[in-house]
Formats: structure tokens, C-alpha cells, sequence
């Protein structure tokens, strides 16, 4: 099992400077990862955010080991190939340590309807499988021709690529939904939100196969050890927008549940 910090992009931690210095401490500390949540806006749009990609940028310069990414960015309000250049270029960064949590985004918030983006969650999920597969293409170095339902590419080659091959992208879920976890299958990983417990874990293990990351976060309200048992490869501290600093890093100075 390994451990990580997972914040918002927004309210207490909208600064980017503050985002790699606590990054930094997550290091010092003993985690293993740094995850930011990824929106433009947040609910109607009063709280200060920051880009999660430019702050993940600061974070890698001001760390070594941790693993650095995003839980989860919503591809399609993205468009793919500017995110295949960005995750690209954080893996370059940091030696090979980002990864990629996707997900079809939620219309609670502003950032879908307030921009006229595409509200509709089937098309969403569309946007979502032919984007993580026209992105896998970028990366391969491989000159691409892609003429798709929503996406197009032509004679484009994409340079440098990332380091990691395959790069980790993991799929954001809720339980029980089973087409996220279809989607899961053919990445590298899982995020699954709102478990009943770890039994839940168990059968996604079970239909996921062994080479799988499952990643668990504290909401789910068990005990590490009873996850790490269930399956789970990563279990991630979920801070809110609105914690004090001081407490944050208390918590963070206080290390991941490893006993």
C-alpha cells in the first residue's frame, strides 16, 4: 500500500507556491503522493482557484519522489491534446512521476454549463473513452490520423513524450457503477468514491485483475489497513478547501497510516 495527500485546487490551497511548499512537506514527511482536484470554477465560482497543472508544475521542482497528479481531471471539457501535452510535460519535469486521474466531470459545478460545455453524460463518457484514446496515441510518439466523433487529428506527431510508458491514468468512479470500472480495465487504474466498505474493494479486485491500482481515500471511512487488505494498492488523506493551513500540515507532519 502507499500513501498520499489529496486537496482541493481551490479555497485554502488556491496558491501555487503554497502548493509545492506542501508537496514539499508530503515529501519530508513520508508519503508517496500529491494529488490535486482539477476544476476551473468550483460550485458557483466564489472561491480563489488555482491551475492544478501549473501548481503540479511548481510542486515537481520542489520535490524529488512523490508521485504528482490530478484525482480527477474531467477530459472532456479539456481539449485532448493540450492535456496529453501537459501531463507530458509534468512527467518530463519530474522524472517520471505524474499521473493522470480522468473522469467525465461533474455538472453540480459551473465550469460545464457556465461555458457552454457539454452537459449531457453519455456524450461525456463518448468524450472521455475517444479522448484517453487519441492522448494514448500522442504519446506514443507515432504520427497520428484521427477522425473521430469528437475529436480530430491529422498527420500530427507529438514530442517528447512522457517518460513513463504507459503513463498511469487512473478512472475515477462511484459506486456501484460498472462502466467506469469497464473503463478502468484497459488503463492502469481505479479511483472508486462512496464504497460501502472493503468488501466492495475485494470484488473490484476481483474484476479489475492483480495489475491494477485501486486507490481508496479517507472519506470512505475505514481504516487503511482494512483496505490495504481488501485489495487496495493506494489509500490518499482528503483534505477540504476550507482546513486551516496549521492543520493541514499537522496533518501532513504526522505522516501516512503505515501500522
Amino acid at each position: 500500500m502507499r500513501y498520499g495527500v489529496w486537496v482541493p485546487n481551490f479555497g485554502s490551497f488556491a496558491d501555487a507556491r503554497l502548493i509545492a511548499d506542501l508537496a514539499a512537506r508530503t515529501e519530508a514527511a513520508g508519503w508517496d503522493g500529491w494529488f490535486l482536484w482539477d476544476h476551473v470554477v468550483h460550485l458557483s465560482g466564489e472561491e480563489p482557484v488555482v491551475d492544478p497543472w501549473m501548481a503540479l508544475a511548481a510542486a515537481a521542482l520542489a520535490t524529488s519522489r512523490v508521485r504528482l497528479g490530478t484525482l480527477v481531471t474531467p477530459v472532456p471539457r479539456r481539449r485532448p491534446w493540450n492535456l496529453a501535452r501537459q501531463v507530458a510535460t509534468l512527467d518530463q519535469m519530474s522524472g517520471g512521476r505524474a499521473v493522470l486521474g480522468v473522469g467525465i466531470g461533474s455538472v453540480r459545478t459551473a465550469e460545464f454549463s457556465g461555458y457552454d460545455e457539454e452537459t449531457d453524460a453519455v456524450r461525456r463518457a463518448a468524450m472521455l473513452d475517444e479522448g484517453l484514446e487519441l492522448m494514448a496515441d500522442l504519446w506514443s510518439g507515432e504520427t497520428v490520423h484521427h477522425k473521430g466523433e469528437h475529436y480530430r487529428v491529422d498527420d500530427v506527431r507529438f514530442r517528447p513524450v512522457p517518460v513513463q510508458d504507459p503513463l498511469p491514468v487512473w478512472v475515477g468512479a462511484v459506486w456501484p457503477h460498472r462502466r467506469p470500472l469497464r473503463r478502468a480495465a484497459r488503463w492502469q487504474g481505479v479511483f472508486p468514491e462512496r464504497l460501502p466498505g472493503p468488501e466492495a474493494v475485494a470484488q473490484i479486485r476481483q474484476e479489475l485483475g492483480p495489475d491494477k491500482d485501486i486507490v481508496v481515500s479517507s472519506r470512505e471511512n475505514h481504516p487503511a489497513s482494512d483496505w490495504a487488505a481488501a485489495g487496495a494498492t493506494w489509500w490518499v488523506l482528503s483534505l477540504q478547501a476550507g482546513d486551516a493551513i496549521s492543520d493541514v500540515e499537522a496533518a501532513i507532519d504526522a505522516g501516512p497510516p503505515r501500522d
